[in-house]
C-alpha cells in the first residue's frame, strides 16, 4: 500500500494529488460508519452537500439508502459508506480516471482495515473501478464477483445507484432486489428487522 502515512486510521486528513479537485472542495470527505463493518458501501464522490456535511451520502440519495437499509433492519449506523474520491469534482462532474486512480490508495487501506464480508459499488463509477471492466449497472444489479483488491480477495456485489430511483422509479425495484441480496449475503440484518436467517451467505459463492 503506497502512501499510508497520508491516513490517520480510516481517514485521510491532507491530500493534494489532484489540482481540480483541491481548487473545487470545501473538505476532505471521509468514509462513516463502523470501523468492522460488515458490509461496505462504495460510491461515486461527494457531491455539494456531501462536501459541505463532511459526509458520504446525505441529502436525498442518502436518505433513500437509509430509508432502505432501515426496511431490512439495517441501521446506517451498522455498515461503512465511503467513495472512490474524497474531494467533490467541479460542478459534480464524474471523477477523472487520474483522480480515481490518486485516489486509489486510500480506498484500498480502507476498505483492508475495515475488512468487510461484502462490497456493494453504488452505481457505475465505483463499479466500473474496483471490477476494472465495463459494467452495465442496471442489467449486473445484485451479482456477485470476485475481485483482488490490495492483493486481497473480495466479495463485491453491484448496485445501482440510489439517486436513480429518484430519476426512473423503474429503478426502485433494481435497487430493492440488490440491497435485499447485499443484506442477506453478509447477515448484517438486525434483531426485529424482517426476521430471516442473520447468518452471512457469502460462503456459498
Amino acid at each position: 500500500m503506497d502512501d499510508p502515512d497520508a491516513m490517520d486510521g480510516l481517514e485521510v486528513t491532507g491530500c493534494e494529488r489532484c489540482p481540480a479537485l483541491v481548487e473545487s472542495r470545501s473538505q476532505i470527505v471521509n468514509g462513516v460508519g463502523e470501523p468492522d463493518a460488515e458490509l461496505l458501501f462504495v460510491g461515486e464522490a461527494p457531491g455539494a452537500q456531501e462536501d459541505r456535511e463532511g459526509e458520504p451520502f446525505v441529502g436525498r440519495s442518502g436518505d433513500v439508502l437509509t430509508e432502505a437499509l432501515g426496511e431490512r433492519g439495517v441501521a446506517r449506523e451498522e455498515i461503512r459508506i465511503t467513495n472512490c474520491v474524497r474531494c467533490r469534482p467541479p460542478e459534480n462532474r464524474d471523477p477523472h480516471v487520474e483522480e480515481l486512480e490518486n485516489c486509489r490508495p486510500y480506498l484500498e487501506c480502507e476498505i483492508d482495515r475495515v475488512d468487510p464480508d461484502l462490497i456493494v459499488t453504488l452505481g457505475k463509477v465505483p463499479s466500473e473501478h474496483l471490477l476494472d471492466r465495463s459494467v452495465a449497472v442496471t442489467k449486473e444489479a445484485g451479482s456477485v464477483h470476485d475481485v483482488r483488491i490490495a492483493d486481497t480477495s473480495r466479495r463485491l456485489l453491484v448496485s445501482v445507484h440510489p439517486a436513480a430511483t429518484l430519476y426512473d422509479r423503474s429503478q426502485e425495484e433494481t435497487f430493492a432486489a440488490a440491497l435485499d441480496e447485499a443484506v442477506s449475503l453478509a447477515g448484517v440484518r438486525s434483531e426485529g428487522g424482517g426476521g430471516g436467517d442473520d447468518q452471512s451467505r457469502l460462503g456459498e459463492f
